[in-house]
């Protein structure tokens, strides 16, 4: 009987991946989730390749490597992969929460009773071209999209043609979903290197492999919040631990807004306040444990 129960177990939670088409979902009732990892470069390896082996933006772990040659590594060298994350506070079941802060974007959804996330790297827009934060909800989906060349981008690259259909040179990849703020779309992409980077025009892009898993999952009128979080508080088996992103924000702000998530989680009489400190300095973008 025991054996049955643990393939029963087993199978119910294959059939979750399969019909989420996602290589990892996490439970929805914990606020810290995934495993940090350590990786070791072979010849010739840069950490952008590192970054996509295992669906990582490459800012998220150049921040979690200080000292680490992000283009010549070398050989053998010990790399963490920062594959362990706090939930942002702003996440609601059935949404999308985007967090600019850690270009990061996190899906919360149920299936057959189990509340699960997802999460994935994301590409976001550039200074002067930033992602617009507000609260929207998918209106479109659009299965290999054509791309209407804006105007902006016409003026910076007179050279291209009004429509960009379907195809290896579609800056939109293979999916597209449109927001309610109709001109941003979250999209695939033919150049993945800008993933876990601010390159592009506003709109948010996942590597070629993540879009369609998303794609699959999630459906129009489903809510898309874009924040910017720059500091995250969770907890783990009895532990408290912090996330702090380096996004342009002051360590004064930092301190504020961690300050305000702990006490609205009745954590602060639970931690260290000289190892919080020291991950705001530091602003690795990994969860810290800051217990006392």
């Amino acid at each position: 009987m025991r054996f049955a129960l643990q393939y029963l177990a087993a199978s119910a939670f294959l059939l979750i991946l399969s019909c989420a088409a996602l290589a990892e979902v996490y439970s929805g009732d914990a606020t810290v989730i995934g495993i940090r990892k350590s990786y070791r470069t072979r010849a010739g390896e840069s950490l952008v390749e590192v970054a996509r082996r295992f669906d990582l933006g490459y800012q998220e772990l150049v921040a979690a490597n200080p000292g680490i040659d992000p283009f010549a590594p070398g050989a053998g060298i010990s790399v963490t992969i920062p594959t362990e994350w706090i939930v942002p506070a702003s996440l609601k079941w059935g949404g999308i929460v985007i967090n600019l802060s850690e270009m990061r974007l996190y899906y919360s959804f149920s299936f057959k009773g189990a509340r699960l996330i997802a999460s994935f790297p994301i590409g976001i827009g550039d200074e002067g071209k930033d992602t617009p934060v507000g609260t929207f909800r998918v209106i479109q989906k659009i299965e290999n999209p054509s791309w209407y060349v804006p105007q902006s981008v016409k003026m910076e690259k007179p050279e291209l043609p009004d429509v960009v259909p379907p195809g290896p040179d579609n800056p939109l990849g293979t999916h597209a979903m449109r927001l309610s703020e109709r001109t941003i779309l979250i999209h695939g992409t033919n150049k993945p290197w800008g993933v876990g980077r601010r390159v592009s025009h506003g709109c948010i892009r996942l590597y070629p492999e993540d879009i369609p898993r998303l794609y699959r999952l999630v459906a129009v009128g489903t809510p898309v919040t874009i924040v910017m979080e720059p500091v995250k508080v969770g907890e783990r088996n009895g532990r408290v631990f912090a996330e702090v992103h380096d996004d342009r924000s002051s360590s004064a702000e930092n301190i504020e807004a961690a300050v305000t998530l702990l006490n609205e989680n009745i954590l602060q009489d639970r931690i260290s306040t000289k190892k919080l400190l020291r991950a705001i300095m530091e602003k690795k973008g990994v969860p810290v444990d800051i217990s006392r």
